[in-house]
């Protein structure tokens, strides 16, 4: 039996956190406006300090049925998935929330919070639940032109969402 998630300082894992985005990535954790939860693979973030408030800023296409989700209950979280995880990470990036229950296909367990409606993913050693402050979307005028050419040849821009990080919980034994 797995041992309960505790709280923790938002800054506490971060160093990892970092690592596993550029590594393998991160999974974005949302609930549709059905109730039925949802992951998708990032492997673009920042974390940091905005507003006085610790916040996470995430990216998500239009495109994308995460969007839809985060659009209607302006919350997220980030969870920092364990290696063994490597399969599921691939999976919830090649596949559509729209299309099928990418918790139940993963195994996953939604590990849900007071005050956040997106739920974190249990087997995940970290979740980060953010509530949104801010959103607004890339300015292609804006960016610079390799990063058009090579990040969006289709034109389907991100919108950012800065959530603040309203709390933190890991398995006690993570980073030990």
């Amino acid at each position: 039996m797995a041992m309960a998630k505790v709280t923790v300082d938002w800054h506490r894992h971060l160093v990892r956190t970092l690592s596993d985005l550029n590594n393998g990535g991160l999974l974005l954790s949302s609930v549709s406006p059905m109730g039925k939860p949802n992951a998708m693979t990032i492997g673009w973030a920042a974390f940091g300090v905005m507003w006085g408030r610790p916040t996470a800023v995430v990216m998500v296409r239009p495109s994308r049925f995460t969007y839809e989700c985060i659009e209607t209950t302006r919350d997220f979280a980030v969870n920092v998935p364990y290696p063994r995880l490597s399969e599921a990470v691939k999976f919830c990036g090649t596949k559509s929330g729209r299309d099928l229950d990418k918790f139940t296909e993963c195994s996953f367990t939604p590990l849900p919070i007071e005050g956040v409606r997106s739920p974190g993913i249990a087997e995940c050693a970290v979740t980060y639940y953010c509530r949104v402050l801010h959103k607004n979307d890339v300015q292609p005028r804006e960016l610079d032109e390799e990063v058009v050419r090579t990040c969006y040849p289709t034109g389907d821009y991100h919108r950012y969402y800065y959530g603040e990080i309203v709390a933190v919980v890991a398995d006690p034994d993570f980073g030990q």
